[in-house]
């Protein structure tokens, strides 16, 4: 048992083990390095078939980076990042070291308290979100990170969104290469190991709802998670400005300041990146809902019904 308070180093890597990642796979290496934490890649759990181009791993990264952040104000450092600042070692992404010391903001500490918090969803939610503030808050959140929160009101669009997800969910369901990368990640009940998506993180059907989710259960392993509710959610789209590995670290970033700020008010997210993850469909989405934007996570935002704490997953050597 620690007895005394963590430093700021120590406080920032516990906070980054804690981010999302895609299908869970923590695909970072956080080490300490004369006095700053370095956030690097670790190719080892790369998604080849669905994530070729690594985006969505370096996404998961920056989410990271993001809870470093915070871990390392909330202990009273304000947190001195550099990105991609080693070109001849481009899986390097940041480097971070504390500086000033400032009591942190409120911002901050509601922010490392959500993070425990932070819970995937998969599936319908019980009830919407129910508070433009907070919508608006969520949208300022993505915007100072330097990406853009797309919230999407007009039923056409949410259902011309929703057959996307299904047409590639259901294409990636028939691909035997892309089913045996996913069950290489999911868990079976009882299983502890940390990695990997949990047999009670996902419901037995995952065709619920207007959005499917993916088929990790491959009728192998049968989903626990039970959803009662039939809501649809707030649809959103994250995009940014450009698609280079900045770009996406700052989309990680972006996206897990916004995760952190529902969090923190009680609401969860549910995530739909299959069409993403063809760069046809990508496009089109880029072209015809986003504007020319570069979309980086299709997301559904709401009140999910409550449900026992996640168990801590143990943080991996530094």
């Amino acid at each position: 048992m620690r007895t005394t308070e963590p430093t700021p180093l120590q406080a920032a890597l516990e906070a980054g083990e804690r981010a999302p990642s895609v299908c869970n796979t923590r695909p970072w290496n956080l080490s300490e390095e004369r006095g700053r934490i370095i956030v690097a890649t670790d190719p080892e759990r790369l998604l080849d078939v669905a994530d070729p181009r690594a985006r969505e791993l370096v996404i998961s990264c920056g989410a990271a980076l993001y809870n470093i952040r915070v871990g390392m104000r909330a202990q009273g450092s304000v947190p001195e990042v550099a990105i991609l600042s080693d070109a001849e070692r481009p899986g390097r992404l940041a480097e971070v070291a504390p500086g000033l010391a400032v009591p942190p903001d409120e911002e901050s500490r509601a922010h490392a308290a959500a993070i425990p918090r932070r819970r995937t969803h998969r599936g319908p939610f019980s009830a919407d979100i129910d508070d433009v503030m907070l919508a608006r808050d969520l949208t300022a959140a993505a915007a100072a990170e330097g990406a853009t929160l797309q919230p999407l009101t007009a039923e056409p669009l949410i259902r011309a969104l929703s057959g996307l997800v299904t047409a590639a969910e259901h294409l990636h369901r028939h691909e035997r290469v892309r089913t045996a990368e996913l069950a290489r990640w999911v868990r079976s009940a009882g299983s502890r190991r940390a990695e990997g998506v949990h047999a009670g993180d996902f419901p037995p059907d995952p065709d619920s709802g207007l959005f499917p989710g993916r088929d990790y259960g491959q009728q192998r392993i049968r989903g626990m998670l039970d959803v009662q509710g039939t809501v649809t959610g707030t649809v959103a789209l994250l995009t940014t400005p450009g698609d280079t590995r900045g770009s996406w670290i700052a989309a990680g970033q972006a996206l897990e300041r916004v995760l952190l700020a529902a969090a923190a008010e009680g609401v969860a997210a549910a995530f739909h990146t299959q069409p993403l993850e063809e760069e046809a469909l990508r496009s089109f989405i880029a072209e015809r809902i986003c504007g020319g934007a570069y979309p980086q996570m299709i997301l559904r935002l709401g009140r999910p019904r409550p449900r026992g704490a996640r168990p801590v997953a143990p943080s991996r050597p530094h």
